[in-house]
This record gives structure tokens, C-alpha cells and sequence, in this order.
């Protein structure tokens, strides 16, 4: 039985911190929306919406310490306010791990990819959410913040331990999203990233998948795959990581990889596609990943 959305409550308060403290403390009660690139917000709070307000709307916008790429000591860092554009266009990224500007370059229209945020697309927690996926293969991190005893606490959660469902987090309302991070790509890793959809770019992904790996004499190591739009949440298709390691890719290689990675899958049918072509897309997906990996 589908539930009846709850209407939102009057808004009480607005305010535009600058700063990650500031904001930390105006929602350490919990009971604040929070607004960033509003290309999901402004569609899940409308009326009939999933999404009520809460008592106060916090604008996150104006904070620049949130926004950025850069790299520490073998970390790579992206702050939570960093636009899809922005992505897109970062040269390190482009160097570093181009799999995320990839992914980027087709991710809704340049309107929604010039406002929409790395750390909202996370935070909205869809299963079709498409930066999600690469950031699984790359073992990122998020870090979230909070304003506790007086102080910004902040802690580090494995993004593959994020998720709860479609559209929920482990995030408590008092914390902010703050960066995602993760170690610098060993230059012998691939990974690359493919998304289906009626259109290549503005629709959302009836199927998404991307694939890392490190190649060393022809066999692969720290493989990761992931999964988008085929379960409740972007999910890790382990039984075909587990299977591909120290393996050399062969057609047939490729063909059970691809069949483990289906099996991993739970998709449903929808307006969009069936479970069926689901599956068989995973399977095209990964042996297409893995053929672009034995030829790189």
C-alpha cells in the first residue's frame, strides 16, 4: 500500500550560511531542509511531494570551502558542493580518474548538470543516481559533519555502507555531507562507465554500470563493479569481483563475469524497463567494460 506523502509544515526560517560551521549549527537540531543545487529538492518538496520541509530551509549554496577538487598526500578530495559541470571539467579529474568527467559528460542537461551537486546526487540516494556509480568502483568515502559538544565533529563512511534504500542514507538530520574522497588511482587501474536510457544524456539510467581494475601482466586485481537502477540502491556485484580477480579476460571470462553480475542484480519491472532487460543489459554492459579493459 503506497503511503500518502506528509504535507510540509510552514516554514519558520531561511538563512544562507558561509560557512561549514554555520550551517553545522543551524541544523544541529535536526529539524532543517537543506539546499544545495535544489535540481532534486525543488521536485521532491512540492506539494504531493515525497519530501516536506522541515522547520527551517538552510541554503548551503554560498559555502565555497564545500566546492572543489583537490588531492593531499595520495587523497583526492571533492567537496560536496562541487557541480556536475565543475566535474566535468576539472582538469586533475580529466587526468587523475576520467571515468568521473565521463560520467559527468552525460548526466541530465548542461541547465541541471551546471546547478546539480556531487554531494546532492549522493544524498538523494536514488538507485539510477549516476554519480554514484563510478565513485563505488573508486572505494570513495564520505564525510559528514556535525555540530556536537561545541565543536564540528566529522566522521568518514564507506559510500558501498551509505545507502539504507531507495532514497535513504545513514546521514542523521543534524549532519552535513561535507566532501567524498579516496586514494588516488594507481596509474595501472582502468575504469570506465556506461548508462542507458532513451536519450544518452537528460534521461535518468534504466541501467548503469561501471568497472575498475588493475591490469598487471595481463591479469586483473582490485576489481570493482557496480550497479545502477537494478535494486534499491547503486550496488556492488561482489560474486563477479570475487570471480574476476587474478583472472585474464577472455570471451569466456567475460561471458560468466557478465552472468554473475546479473545474478547480483535484484531489478524489478517499471514504466522504464522490465527486470528481464535489465539483466541483459548488465550482462552487455560488463562484457562491453571488460572487452574496453583487455584492449587498453
Amino acid at each position: 500500500m503506497s503511503q500518502v506523502p506528509k504535507e510540509s509544515a510552514p516554514l519558520e526560517g531561511y538563512a544562507a550560511p558561509s560557512t561549514v560551521e554555520e550551517a553545522l549549527r543551524l541544523i544541529a537540531d535536526g529539524d532543517a531542509t537543506i539546499l544545495a543545487g535544489g535540481t532534486d529538492l525543488m521536485l521532491q518538496t512540492k506539494p504531493g511531494g515525497r519530501l516536506p520541509y522541515r522547520r527551517k530551509l538552510v541554503n548551503i549554496r554560498r559555502i565555497s570551502e564545500l566546492r572543489g577538487v583537490s588531492e593531499k598526500d595520495g587523497r583526492m578530495s571533492i567537496g560536496a558542493l562541487t557541480t556536475i559541470t565543475d566535474i566535468d571539467n576539472n582538469d586533475l579529474l580529466n587526468t587523475v580518474t576520467p571515468v568521473l568527467p565521463q560520467t559527468a559528460n552525460c548526466f541530465a542537461s548542461s541547465q541541471i548538470r551546471n546547478a546539480g551537486t556531487v554531494g546532492g546526487n549522493i544524498c538523494n540516494a536514488s538507485p539510477a543516481g549516476d554519480m554514484i556509480v563510478p565513485l563505488l568502483v573508486l572505494d570513495a568515502e564520505v564525510e559528514l559533519s556535525a555540530w556536537t559538544n561545541g565543536a564540528v565533529t566529522t566522521r568518514l563512511v564507506s559510500l558501498d555502507k551509505f545507502f539504507t534504500g531507495p532514497g535513504r542514507t545513514i546521514k542523521q538530520p543534524n549532519e552535513l555531507l561535507t566532501r567524498i574522497v579516496f586514494a588516488r588511482p594507481d596509474k595501472k587501474l582502468f575504469a570506465g562507465y556506461i548508462k542507458s536510457g532513451p536519450r544518452p544524456a537528460l534521461e535518468i539510467s534504466t541501467v548503469s554500470a561501471a568497472l575498475s581494475a588493475i591490469r598487471d601482466n595481463g591479469k586483473l586485481s582490485r576489481v570493482r563493479i557496480a550497479l545502477g537502477a537494478v535494486g534499491p540502491t547503486v550496488l556492488r556485484a561482489v560474486k563477479a569481483e570475487a570471480y574476476l580477480e587474478g583472472k585474464t579476460v577472455t570471451a569466456q571470462v567475460a561471458a560468466e563475469a557478465a552472468r554473475l553480475a546479473a545474478e547480483d542484480a535484484s531489478p524489478i519491472d517499471d514504466v522504464r524497463a522490465t527486470a528481464w532487460y535489465r539483466r541483459h543489459l548488465i550482462q552487455v554492459y560488463i562484457k562491453r567494460l571488460l572487452e574496453n579493459d583487455s584492449q587498453g
